[in-house]
């Protein structure tokens, strides 16, 4: 499955814990990636300092879900019951 165009769903809904370009200290449960662009493409993809987790996560019709909200609500409930008690 391919990204879908203009969603950036991955980029903003889950939190990532490791330090990356512009964001030292990781980003928050819903705060929009600041290396998300404004058409929703990462601006690092495919390079060396895009975060483990980012290089992880991998289209698929379970996550993604049939639009943005879908892809949204997935993610985050995912990111609800993977934090720890």
């Amino acid at each position: 499955m391919q990204c879908r165009s203009d969603c950036g769903a991955c980029c903003i809904a889950p939190s990532i814990n490791s330090p990356l370009p512009g964001m030292p200290h990781g980003k928050p449960k819903g705060i929009r990636c600041i290396q998300l662009t404004n058409d929703n493409r990462c601006a690092i993809f495919g390079k060396p300092e895009r975060p483990a987790f980012c290089n992880g996560l991998k289209p698929s019709l379970e996550m993604c879900g049939n639009s943005k909200m879908e892809a949204m609500i997935w993610l985050t409930e995912l990111e609800k019951l993977t934090q720890p008690l």
